[in-house]
């Protein structure tokens, strides 16, 4: 097997991520850990979460969480409520203009990808995942920040937090 094949594969899966990335960018506004974040609060009993259970969720931390909530709030697309009674917990919840987005939004690739992968053999996820902290760590790159997706509009470690994803 040749290096070059994997890295090619490789490729195909980052070009295919930002080819998405760039269509739900163009077709509802948003990036996709925008979208990701609007459809967690939209599934949530209260429709609301909180900034922390964003962070968990897209394990970004937290100023780019921040600016991901900045700009949906910015879209009318989600608000912050805070907590009554204790100023240091804000709420953020879903607008009808989000959940309309929500609503809207096709079922995009990492949430396809997701379901494959769960339904795979356990042991068949856990050689993929092997092979894939051999590719981390050949790149040096374990401590980077980063979701669970890459897109083209949401920086991994951005380094003016007010930039626009």
């Amino acid at each position: 097997m040749d290096s070059l094949d994997i890295l090619i594969d490789i490729r195909k899966i980052v070009r295919s991520i930002n080819l998405e990335s760039k269509r739900v960018q163009k077709d509802f506004g948003i990036s996709i850990p925008q979208l990701l974040c609007l459809g967690h609060i939209d599934r949530a009993d209260s429709k609301m979460s909180t900034h922390g259970e964003l962070m968990k969720l897209l394990s970004l931390n937290s100023s780019t969480i921040t600016g991901i909530i900045n700009r949906l709030e910015r879209k009318e697309l989600a608000k912050r409520l805070p907590k009554t009674g204790d100023k240091r917990i804000t709420y953020i919840g879903i607008t009808e203009k989000g959940s309309e987005v929500v609503k809207q939004a096709p079922d995009i690739l990492h949430d396809q990808l997701a379901t494959k992968i769960k339904s795979l053999p356990e042991s068949t996820q856990q050689k993929i995942k092997e092979a894939l902290d051999i590719i981390v760590g050949a790149m040096e790159i374990e401590e980077v920040d980063a979701a669970p997706l890459i897109t083209m509009n949401e920086p991994i470690e951005p380094l003016n937090p007010s930039i626009e994803g």
